[in-house]
């Protein structure tokens, strides 16, 4: 929900630049920041290339998109942004993928007057230890922002990043979308079996988000949970791949995939319990915020910043990546454990409406922000 903001706030002019034509937790992090802000009365808008998912979406929260040649490196893209930049004046550059982050540095590089830049780093892939991207990182964006502890102690320890430079803001969920329901009645509106167990998982479909380890590990439980299905949320380049996977372990007929979709809140509060076997490039999920904040039970693993929000015995369980065994293992335990799936649970729950909502994420942002428009002015 956007705040109004107080009279003595200086509205700051943001501009965000994504060069990702895909869709994702990032991308939606960058529209809901960008909309909330909007809301607490500052003036934000969003640069993308014209075919990205990120571009059509934008309307829908409310975000002002401009199409500009960002999603490549080179002089197009470069002399685009520098042009537009010079013709539309900001106070902070928010980048947000390599591409537009090395794009909007040579830009703002380039001419006097030109926005700050603050970078935020989403993913858990490790940065290039060598000199440009330590200027880029450490000279031409004045400030990064990452999504979660882990992935600031990896830029200090692996690329001798000054912590100083970094800032940990995980993304902030909407607690209002986001909170325990009615499980019958979430399955009855989406049509799915009231007897069934449902087991889910809500991610992109992309080869390091692990469905094919939650699908080896439900191949070794077929026949000790018969009713046993996987609820598959999301959509992604890695579906044709899961289809060929299936077919070979025999599984089609146990996994239901719904796509896209854009009520994530219905659907998990329908599932059982929720798998996110990541073995990558993980921040701190938003899935994985949501899913606690719906009050499940949940199985991950200790990868990126996932660690920060799930402990092993006390908000989920934790399972060793590319594991199907161990992941198995853990299935059967909650399953057959009704109790201690609900305290976890109810651990889980509590924690994200104390921890990870949406003003938390903002009221963190704007600071940054703030901080660095002033400078600016000054």
């Amino acid at each position: 929900m956007s705040r109004p903001e107080p009279p003595s706030k200086t509205r700051m002019r943001i501009l965000h630049t994504e060069a990702s034509c895909g869709w994702g937790g990032q991308e939606i992090r960058v529209l809901e920041e960008a909309c909330g802000l909007i809301g607490r009365g500052h003036d934000v808008h969003l640069a993308c290339p014209a075919d990205s998912s990120i571009y059509q979406a934008a309307t829908r929260y409310g975000v002002p998109a401009h199409a500009l040649p960002i999603g490549r490196k080179n002089l197009e893209g470069l002399f685009a942004l520098r042009g537009w930049l010079k013709h539309h004046p900001f106070d902070i550059l928010n980048s947000h993928s390599s591409t537009d982050s090395w794009l909007a540095a040579l830009a703002c590089h380039s001419f006097g007057q030109a926005p700050l830049i603050v970078r935020t780093r989403h993913l858990s892939t490790p940065v290039h230890a060598n000199r440009p991207t330590f200027w880029l990182y450490q000279r031409a964006c004045r400030h990064v922002v990452v999504t979660g502890e882990a992935l600031k102690d990896q830029l200090v320890r692996d690329n001798g990043f000054d912590p100083a430079s970094l800032t940990s803001v995980p993304t902030g969920i909407d607690l209002q979308r986001f909170h325990p329901r009615d499980r019958l009645a979430s399955r009855a509106s989406l049509g799915l079996p009231p007897d069934a167990t449902l087991l889910g998982i809500l991610a992109t479909l992309r080869d390091w988000k692990g469905h094919t380890v939650l699908f080896e590990a439900i191949d070794q439980l077929r026949e000790r949970f018969p009713a046993l299905r996987i609820l598959v949320v999301g959509d992604g380049p890695y579906r044709d791949r899961l289809d060929t996977h299936l077919e070979k372990l025999g599984l089609a007929d146990r996994v239901d995939f719904v796509g896209h979709r854009d009520d994530p809140e219905i659907w998990l509060a329908a599932m059982d319990l929720f798998v996110l076997p990541s073995w990558g490039d993980e921040g701190v999920s938003q899935a994985l915020m949501q899913a606690m904040a719906t009050g499940l039970p949940i199985i991950t693993t200790p990868v990126g910043s996932l660690g920060e929000v799930i402990k092993d015995g006390v908000t989920g369980l934790m399972v060793p990546p590319r594991d199907p065994h161990a992941l198995a293992g853990a299935i059967v335990r909650l399953l057959d454990n009704v109790p201690l799936a609900a305290r976890l649970g109810d651990t889980a729950q509590a924690l994200a409406t104390q921890c990870c909502g949406r003003e938390r994420m903002l009221d963190k942002m704007e600071s940054i922000f703030s901080r660095y428009a002033t400078q600016r002015e000054a």
